[in-house]
Parts: C-alpha cells; structure tokens; sequence
C-alpha cells in the first residue's frame, strides 16, 4: 500500500451533492461542528444553488464553492485530484455513483458514500478495490443509517465478548421516523433490479479471497418472538448484515466463527404482518415500469420530512452478543435515523478519515474496519449513544 500523505491539496473534505436533502443537513453539520482550519468545499452541478446555500451556512465565507456533475467524468476526476477526502450523497448510486469511485481510486482519494445498494457496493469491489489498494484510497460505502450503527454497534457488542471463541450476535432494529424522495428513489431502484443484484454478488464471490481457518455469516433467520428484547423480530433484507460480516471477515477480534443475524422489532404482530405485506406489494410493483414510474412521482428526491417531524424521530438497535459463556446486551440510540443522524454519522466519518490517526488501511473497507474505536468516540460525543445494557 502507497498511502501518500498529500498536503498539496487545497481540500480536506468536500461534500458532493450539497444541495440535496441530506447534502443539505451535512452541510449544516460541518459548518456548525468542523474544526477551525479544516479545509473543505461543497460541490455539486449548480453553482448558483450551491453559493445560495453557502450563504446560509454558518461561517460560509471559508468554504468554497466547486462545480462537478456526475455525468461528466472529467469534472469528477478534478474534484477528486483537489481533496483528500470526497462525501457524496448523489444516488441511486448504481446509476450515478461509479465514475466518483473510479475517480477517488484513481488518484487516491478517500471516497466515502450513503449508498444502501447491495448491487452498486458488490460492483465497485469487482471494478475498483484492486485500484484503491495501488494508490491508498480508502472506499467506505453506507456511512449513513445504513449501516453506521449495525456496523460499529456490532463491533462494539464483540469488543465485550470473549476472544478466541464463536460468536453469535443478533441486531433488533427499532425505528420511529420518515423518510425521503432520495431514499425512497434508491429503494424502489434496488426492488426492481433483482436479477442484476444477484449477479453481482455472484461476481463479487468469484473475486473476493476466500477466508482461511475462520468463517463470518449473516444467516436470514426467520420471524419469531424475540423475548430478549419483548418483541416480533422480522429479518431485515438490508444491505447492513452484508456490512457486519465484512467487517468480521476483515478483523480476527470477531472470532473464528461469526454469525450476525438482523431483525426489525415490532411489538405488536399486527403491525409486523402489515410491514411485510407493504414491503412484499412495493417489490412486485418495482418490477411493473407504469407502476414504478407512478411510484417515483410520489415522493421526489431532494424532498424529505419536515424538522418537525424530525425531530420527533428516533432509533434504537439492540444488540444481544454471546459466545465464550458471556451473554451481553448493547443497545446504539439516537434521534432522527434517516436524516438528522445520519448527516451525522456521516460528516464525522468524513472529519474521522480526514483528520484521526487510524490503522493503515485501502480498498473497499468497512467503517469498523476503516475507523472502529475513533469513530466511535466521535459519533458518543456527538450524542449517538453505544452503550452496554445488561451483561451475564
């Protein structure tokens, strides 16, 4: 690995797609919380949208403004060659997302994203980790909701647990919150493209290295009353158990046999078996172009919920660990999951990578494996709590 300390470039960190919803919420965040002295610029294809939102940051006058679309190469090329590290909201990442990656591995430049997309993550290791490793690049995918607090609420379940023994960790996920034209956009992108995401899982299982004298899975599970934490756990098909296992294929303190299995909690069965049929109706009409294409006209993205109801949002993760005789109970909480929190989670990523002394580490790499401990410590402070429950 040739990580070059680059202190020629003008940037620390720039934010692609500032004027989006979320953009818009981590540009805000950074202007209230960066350091003084971080170097770092909002980018995007309007300049005249990005200048208007510079004004009402904060503190505005220090950040800069560049223009970058994601349909010209050239334009994301430049915008990599300028930062050391490059956080990008714009999705559906499988449709707008690979030629930024290409860009950050090419020159690199620490690349880090929001995307929930199995398909667009499983692509980007095929075409561009081997690139990555060559120049140092660190590409983090799901910096966000999904799946910072699953990733490093798995991490720190383990961090409790005996070494040198199986492991079994499950994840109930609670959640009370809206979401937006972004998220909703990714998600009936990825329920109409089926055949296309397992294929490139498929292709990613002929690349990847096989691991030697250790085994991770994340094994579906089935829908069962979870007494541990008194309620219906349903498995969630999200991107997030994908992200644990990495993380434990990647890191020998999770054990020589792993398994993470990840639920949603629901208390009342009801309600669970009205989520599941709103789930099973939104992925049959994905794969219906009139009906998708009325579906995507309902929420659009760069629409989202109101600070209203955002601030009434919340989330919870419980995380019930066992192995070595210890059973232990870890709980990851904060406010408003899929926006608030996740600008969050998502600019402190972006500071941890720029600014923390972490392991060496390049290629496609998870933030448990990329940033563990010091992204923890940041994301605490920040008021995302990790924290152990109950213990035996």
């Amino acid at each position: 690995m040739n990580r070059l300390k680059r202190t020629d470039r003008p940037y620390d960190v720039v934010l692609f797609g500032a004027t989006g919803f979320v953009g818009t919420l981590t540009a805000e965040y950074l202007a209230a919380h960066a350091p003084d002295g971080l170097r770092w610029a909002i980018a995007g294809r309007s300049e005249a949208r990005l200048r208007e939102l510079r004004e009402r940051l904060p503190g505005g006058e220090s950040v800069a403004v560049l223009r970058a679309d994601a349909a010209d190469p050239a334009s994301l090329s430049e915008l990599a060659r300028r930062t050391r590290v490059l956080a990008t909201t714009v999705g559906p990442y499988v449709t707008y997302g690979e030629e930024l990656v290409a860009a950050c591995a090419d020159n690199g430049t620490d690349y880090l994203d929001l995307t929930g997309e199995p398909e667009f993550v499983d692509l980007v290791y095929v075409r561009h980790d081997a690139r990555a490793r060559e120049t140092g690049a660190r590409l983090v995918h799901a910096c966000g909701f999904d799946s910072v607090p699953h990733d490093l609420g798995a991490y720190f379940t383990v961090r409790q647990l005996p070494e040198g023994v199986p492991l079994s960790v499950d994840g109930f996920v609670r959640v009370d919150a809206a979401f937006s034209g972004g998220t909703f956009a990714s998600a009936l992108n990825q329920f109409a493209r089926p055949l296309r995401m397992r294929a490139a899982a498929r292709e990613r299982a002929r690349h990847e290295p096989r691991l030697m004298g250790r085994r991770a899975s994340a094994p579906a599970g089935a829908p069962r009353f979870a007494g541990e934490v008194g309620a219906w756990a349903l498995p969630l098909p999200t991107i997030d158990p994908q992200i644990v296992v990495r993380s434990a294929r990647a890191l020998e303190r999770y054990g020589p046999d792993f398994r993470y299995r990840h639920y949603a909690a629901v208390e009342r069965l009801p309600v669970a078996v009205g989520g599941v049929a709103a789930v099973g109706a939104l992925a049959a009409a994905a794969q219906v172009p009139p009906a998708r294409r009325w579906l995507s006209g309902r929420l659009q993205p760069g629409e989202g919920p109101s600070a209203e109801r955002r601030a009434r949002s919340w989330f919870s993760v419980r995380f019930v660990g066992e192995g070595g005789g210890r059973r232990v109970l870890t709980e990851v909480s904060g406010g408003d999951p899929g926006y608030g929190e996740t600008a969050k989670m998502f600019a402190e990523s972006a500071l941890c990578l720029a600014l923390d002394d972490l392991p060496p580490t390049a290629g496609q790499v998870t933030t448990a494996v990329a940033m563990g401990d010091a992204l923890l410590a940041r994301l605490n402070a920040a008021g995302i709590t990790f924290r152990v429950a109950a213990h035996r």
